[in-house]
């Protein structure tokens, strides 16, 4: 997302490419802001807007924050339907609030796993939603048997991509995904995954609900 939090602050987006896994993960986090309602969702890491138009064309207020000026410029062209700022989740969440109000939802797809400091992402969020509101996270699934397949077709140096400048640096399993949002303020509520077959997920969607910061261990009443 930042200086500090990418290993490459430009992602190159082009206008005309294709979203690399809007294809399965799209109409996932679609579905499920259907299920969770609300009317203000902020998507971290909107890249050039393609899942901000999708959600202003299914009636939400959509907003994007992303590091990229070049993807911002892209979305602040092609979607006139939703809003976008050239923030990080490094930077203070304030500056967001000085000229949008609170969210019902925040949405950030395929990014936790290019940040070296992970937990930015769910303590922006946290910082800009209402109470009780909505963190809907997804990013490639790792698990056993996965893993398992993905060592046995010898297909490890692919799947790193090592040569891929601001590729993947974090891997994720359910149970570290969850302890990211747990650890940050939030109480699980849904996973699934998404594309392929199940435990062989090509990604996986978590919900957390912002818990109540009189009801956290420790907080006086």
């Amino acid at each position: 997302m930042g200086d500090g939090d990418l290993a490459e602050r430009s992602y190159g987006w082009v206008a005309d490419a294709p979203a690399h896994s809007s294809s399965y993960v799209a109409p996932a986090v679609l579905a499920m802001l259907g299920m969770l309602g609300g009317d203000r969702v902020l998507d971290i890491g909107s890249g050039k807007g393609v899942l901000c138009e999708q959600m202003a064309d299914a009636g939400w207020a959509a907003v994007g924050i992303d590091a990229d000026a070049g993807g911002i410029d892209i979305a602040r062209s092609a979607v006139p339907g939703a809003a976008f700022y050239r923030f990080a989740v490094e930077d203070d969440p304030a500056d967001l609030l000085g000229v949008e109000d609170p969210f019902d939802v925040v949405v950030s797809t395929e990014v936790v796993e290019h940040l070296y400091t992970p937990q930015l992402l769910p303590q922006y969020a946290r910082a800009v939603l209402k109470p009780g509101g909505r963190i809907i996270l997804t990013t490639p699934y790792h698990g056993w048997a996965k893993n398992v397949a993905i060592a046995a077709s010898g297909a490890w140096d692919r799947h790193h991509a090592v040569h891929w400048d601001g590729g993947h640096i974090k891997f994720w399993s359910r149970r570290t995904l969850a302890e990211l949002l747990e650890r940050n303020g939030f109480e699980v509520e849904s996973f699934e995954g998404v594309g392929r077959l199940p435990f062989l997920w090509k990604s996986m969607l978590m919900v957390g609900r912002l818990r109540d910061v009189a009801a956290e261990p420790g907080t006086p009443s």
